[in-house]
């Protein structure tokens, strides 16, 4: 029995809601808003957003315009140098067979014509014209079709006539790129040494006007098959260049006297046949010897009865 005992206030039980979480907040998605950020979840859209994507559509269609326009021009115009002031473009292609034998084959040499012009741009400096690239281009225009072209950079200040006109004469239907095999693109620029390039974006330049004769003449034909005999075309090549055209006078002179003994038992440098030897020290000696012994001078004859080396007898006056 209870000490003290105290009547109920209230006699029915008192029931109390426990909360099932500790922090009970109002669920905002079941509240009806109109402000914009919510605009999505009842199927309507912004108009800022609407007006942002239209003008994102709109760009896109600009980018892939312009990327259209730029992928054609890469088809036409593959020159390095954008800053250009003069162009020649000239067709040269003559009915006359070349001296050399076999053939090469260009999508093996430059790769697979995809559409766009193989195009052969060089850089060269007209204070010292590469007469040995312009025989080759002359024989080039024998074997493919060739759309020749010749540019000023705008480093060089002034041309001369001569110059402009190496390769030919200007062709009414340059236009028509599509129409040739090969492009031949001739730049005088401000150059410390001759640079060409093939392909200009995955491509180092190749430098020296020895290193572009041999490759320019391997579109012509192979080099040859004997070891001894492309060693022996290599080494004139070197000599031409290394110290016909860069040495000093007494080298001039020891070269002059190993073309005469060479010469007086063969008709050409390397073999029966003219090669890439004959195309480089015919080009240097007509441009730094003023004077040659006997089998020099009749060797230096029987290259200008070919015709191949008529297009450097205007820059040598």
């Amino acid at each position: 029995m209870p000490m003290y005992q105290v009547k109920p206030i209230n006699g029915s039980e008192i029931k109390i809601d426990l909360p099932t979480c500790m922090y009970k907040l109002p669920n905002v998605h079941a509240q009806a808003s109109s402000c914009s950020e919510h605009a999505l979840q009842n199927g309507e859209l912004d108009p800022a957003v609407a007006a942002l994507e239209l003008r994102q559509d709109e760009i896109m269609r600009r980018l892939y315009e312009l990327k259209a326009a730029v992928e054609g021009l890469a088809k036409t115009v593959t020159t390095p140098d954008a800053d250009l002031d003069v162009t020649v473009t000239s067709l040269s292609q003559s009915p006359t067979s070349t001296a050399f034998r076999g053939t090469s084959d260009l999508d093996s040499l430059l790769g697979k014509d995809l559409g766009a012009l193989r195009d052969v741009v060089i850089n060269a400096s007209p204070t010292r014209p590469p007469l040995t690239l312009l025989v080759l281009h002359g024989l080039l225009c024998q074997r493919y079709r060739v759309l020749s072209t010749v540019h000023v950079h705008s480093s060089v200040a002034d041309v001369p006539p001569a110059l402009l006109s190496c390769l030919g004469p200007q062709h009414a239907d340059s236009y028509t790129r599509q129409s040739f095999q090969l492009g031949f693109t001739l730049i005088w620029k401000d150059v410390p040494k001759l640079q060409m390039k093939f392909n200009v974006q995955n491509m180092c330049p190749i430098e020296g006007e020895a290193n572009v004769a041999r490759f320019l003449f391997r579109l012509l034909s192979p080099y040859p098959s004997d070891p001894a005999l492309a060693t022996l075309i290599d080494s004139w090549v070197d000599t031409a260049f290394f110290q016909l055209a860069e040495g000093s006078a007494k080298e001039r002179a020891t070269v002059l006297r190993a073309l005469n003994s060479s010469l007086g038992r063969e008709p050409w440098l390397a073999g029966p046949e003219l090669s890439l030897a004959d195309i480089a020290c015919y080009c240097c000696v007509r441009q730094t010897c003023s004077s040659t012994p006997a089998n020099v001078q009749r060797w230096l004859k029987a290259c200008d009865n070919l015709g191949h080396f008529s297009s450097t007898l205007p820059l040598l006056q």
